[in-house]
């Protein structure tokens, strides 16, 4: 479950907006940037850190507005706001070929396996799932803000946007592995026991 770790930010933000959405972007961006800092201290290089650094722009710029204007009528569209920028994250990241799923993989993976293509071909599809899940789940969450929704289906499509690839997250990787080493006749372990 390290990838959670990365959208840890989110799920604060999640909660604490229950006392408000300035307060929400401020748990998320307090914890982001302390997520971050403690990433530097144990020696995680700060490169491939998209996820991250994402994170903490928008926090930083969702902060600043949700306490300007507490007011402001993109309160309601929050939870399209934050999936919306997650997609564009994890599509971004596969553009400039650096998925933010490589640097959580790293993580869990001995480092000899870091440049294989195998390794960086995992990542890059689970960041695909990701990236669809959260687009996917952005215009859903547009249009139960649109169509003034209930908070139930809110919550219902957030924790989708996370349990469907969390699922493949957790299975993909030993799929692929089987595969390569059924077709190339090659044992790569990409995860740790």
């Amino acid at each position: 479950m390290i990838y959670l770790r990365g959208f840890l930010p989110w799920l604060a933000f999640a909660g604490a907006s229950s006392f408000g959405w300035q307060w929400g972007a401020l748990a998320g961006l307090v914890l982001a940037a302390v997520l971050l800092v403690s990433d530097r201290a144990a020696g995680w290089s700060p490169a491939g850190r998209m996820l991250e650094y994402g994170t903490i722009v928008f926090f930083a710029a969702l902060t600043v507005l949700a306490f300007v204007r507490p007011d402001s009528g993109l309160e309601s569209y929050s939870n399209a706001l934050s999936t919306g920028w997650l997609a564009l994250i994890a599509w971004l990241s596969i553009a400039v070929r650096c998925p933010f799923t490589l640097a959580m993989a790293r993580r869990m993976a001995p480092p000899e396996v870091w440049g294989s293509p195998l390794f960086r071909r995992i990542s890059v599809v689970i960041t695909a799932v990701w990236a669809l899940s959260f687009t996917l789940t952005a215009l859903a969450q547009l249009a139960i803000a649109a169509y003034g929704l209930s908070m139930f289906c809110s919550i219902l499509v957030q924790i989708a946007a996370f349990v469907v690839p969390i699922r493949f997250t957790a299975t993909y990787p030993d799929r692929a592995q089987a595969r390569f080493a059924r077709e190339t006749g090659v044992q790569l372990q990409t995860q740790e026991a």
